[in-house]
This record gives C-alpha cells, structure tokens and sequence, in this order.
C-alpha cells in the first residue's frame, strides 16, 4: 500500500478530470482525494496498491477529453484510517 501526492499538469481543468478520477477510483477501491488549484494544475492525493494506481492513472491518460502533459508525483506517508476518495473544492494559493 502506498499513498501518493501528484500535481497534474495539461489540459485537466473544464474536462472532467475530477469527477472521471473520482469515479475510477471509487471503482478501483482507492481513497484520498483530488481539487483544482487556481494555477490550471490538478492536485491529488491517492491511496492503495501501486499496481492498482498505475491502472487508474493509465485510465485517465487515455481519456478522450483529458490531456494530460505533465505529472509531479511524491510517494507520501499512509493516511490511516481513511475510508473514501472525495472531490475537493479548489485549491487557491
């Protein structure tokens, strides 16, 4: 199990990105959660087997609407206890 930080960079905001990864990983059995930030970028934090967030990612590169160009990912410490993967409200810096 591993948790993971990622600043998504592209076309990702006005496309459904947040409720296509929501989706997909409500579906994969995944937790954490995603947001816009008010820079055009997407944050995520998400959670589970490493093979399992590769799928999910794989998912949302192939999507028709996203394009994503850019992906900055950190492996971060577990968030215990946490049971869902929610949809935030953006991110302002």
């Amino acid at each position: 199990m591993v948790r993971k930080h990622i600043y998504f960079s592209g076309r990702v905001q006005g496309v459904g990105f947040r409720y296509q990864s929501a989706w997909m990983a409500r579906r994969l059995g995944l937790t954490g959660w995603v947001r816009n930030c008010s820079d055009g970028r997407v944050e995520m934090e998400v959670q589970g087997e490493p093979s399992v967030i590769e799928d999910m990612l794989a998912e949302l590169k192939g999507d028709s609407y996203i394009r994503i160009h850019a992906m900055d990912v950190q492996e971060i410490p577990l968030a215990e206890g946490e049971k869902k993967f929610s949809t935030r409200f953006t991110y302002v810096n």
